[in-house]
């Protein structure tokens, strides 16, 4: 039995979600498209057509990899990375509606390569261990795993935010006696620049790996891949709704995802009503990106030494703890319920992760993580058409004052409400319906 770092495939996996994940761009992602000229509408339009196109493509990709191959989707999703990256790290700035168009492209191949790498690269990685070494030791894999990607986000977060500031960057340059002058034309490019780095480190990354002996390859039969996929997805989908802790284990992180991530698309407006200084968001993140060096080590042991309702209640109760204080809007103390939020997408994470890949089958696993990743992208999207209506609805009862603040603090507490009500519902469907003797490990 073959060490577990030991394990190529492994030591490639972690690289890999670190290089594909930890993007320069992420601190000034929203300005960053302001400032090449796109208004405010159209980048909704944009992040819209994002989420539709990883919904669209989720589950086939998923079907896709456990039929041809998990590497062959991976090295397909750096290889688009490397293309989206490129059409906007090079694009002149010239004609407002081609520059709109590029973007569009750049949005639909980034949904792409997020759904193809989705589900196949944790489905390599676990059938590589499971073949060469312990699959017990899957949790140890997630905890190396999540503070490798803590220490490049944090690393993404300082250095993209700092490179993106002109006159930052010629402070520094002036440090060192160097007369440089920069525009924003100029540096709002090297975010870019540095992740376009990044992923032909991961196209690289990805073409090292080897599908484990275990892992499904091009079928020998006259049966097309894209019919494959259509009865692999039938029959995955099926197995979940036939098997009730792994749709619990969906059902339950869809719920915990949805909600903190919707939190976590807002922080920034929250900060502002917390009177936190815009200078410190950079630093916020850094310090939320941190909690993944200490979470997982705890996940871990609640995960393996009780059962999984415990680690549901855990999860549960940081939520609704984070979010119900964070509807106060303390000013600056507001900051520690946020992060109690926050940390709670880290348990979900892990625990989502450990229990699904615990009870598929090799044949079917990145299939089975695709249905996951759709499940959160819809839970995402319907929260957010939903609070769209909720903000538009309240906007027509407030007629003077600062209606946008107003409305966002008056309507925040439509999160810890909305979480309680789906959470009593989906834990009477579990107890009602769901849960059997051998639903779960």
């Amino acid at each position: 039995m073959t060490p577990t770092f030991s394990i190529l495939n492994i030591r490639l996996f972690i690289a890999f979600k670190v290089f594909f994940n930890s993007r320069f761009y992420y601190p000034v992602f929203t300005i960053l498209f302001l400032d090449f000229g796109l208004t405010v509408a159209q980048f909704s339009i944009l992040n819209a057509v994002w989420a539709a196109t990883i919904v669209l493509a989720e589950v086939p990709s998923g079907a896709l990899a456990d039929i041809i191959g998990r590497k062959r989707l991976l090295v397909f999703a750096t290889f688009i990375m490397i293309v989206e990256i490129g059409i906007i790290s090079f694009v002149p700035r010239t004609d407002p509606s081609i520059i709109f168009i590029i973007f569009l492209i750049n949005r639909v191949l980034s949904g792409l390569a997020e759904a193809a790498a989705s589900g196949a690269d944790e489905a390599i990685a676990y059938d590589s261990l499971a073949a060469k070494g312990d699959p017990d030791q899957w949790g140890r894999v997630l905890e190396v795993l999540m503070r490798f990607q803590s220490i490049g986000f944090i690393v993404a977060m300082s250095v993209g935010a700092a490179i993106y500031d002109p006159n930052l960057l010629e402070k520094i340059c002036r440090f060192f006696g160097l007369a440089i002058t920069f525009s924003q034309e100029t540096t709002m490019r090297f975010p870019l620049y540095l992740t376009f780095i990044l992923a032909i480190c991961a196209f690289v990354t990805t073409l090292r790996m080897e599908d484990p002996d275990s892992s499904p390859s091009v079928s020998d039969t006259q049966t097309s891949p894209v019919r494959q996929a259509f009865g692999l997805t039938l029959k995955a989908g099926l197995w979940i709704f036939k098997t009730p802790f792994a749709l619990s284990v969906i059902l339950f992180g869809m719920l915990f995802d949805g909600i903190i991530r919707m939190t976590i698309t807002l922080s920034s407006q929250y900060y502002r009503m917390i009177e936190l200084p815009e200078s410190t968001f950079g630093i916020i993140g850094s310090l939320v990106a941190m909690f993944g060096l200490v979470i997982p080590k705890m996940a871990k042991k609640i995960a393996e030494n009780n059962s999984p309702p415990h680690a549901i209640w855990i999860t549960a109760g940081l939520t609704l703890t984070g979010l119900a204080t964070m509807s106060f809007f303390w000013p600056y103390a507001g900051l520690l319920p946020a992060l109690i939020t926050f940390s709670a997408m880290y348990f979900t994470g892990f625990f989502v992760s450990f229990y699904i890949n615990q009870i598929t089958s090799s044949d079917q696993r990145a299939t089975v993580l695709s249905f996951k990743g759709l499940a959160y992208n819809i839970s995402y999207g319907v929260l957010g058409i939903l609070y769209a209506l909720v903000l538009k609805i309240k906007k027509q009862s407030i007629h003077s004052g600062d209606v946008e603040n107003t409305v966002f603090m008056d309507t925040f507490s439509w999160f810890p409400i909305t979480f309680i009500i789906w959470f009593f519902i989906l834990l009477a469907i579990y107890l009602l319906w769901l849960k059997k003797p051998s639903s779960s490990p």
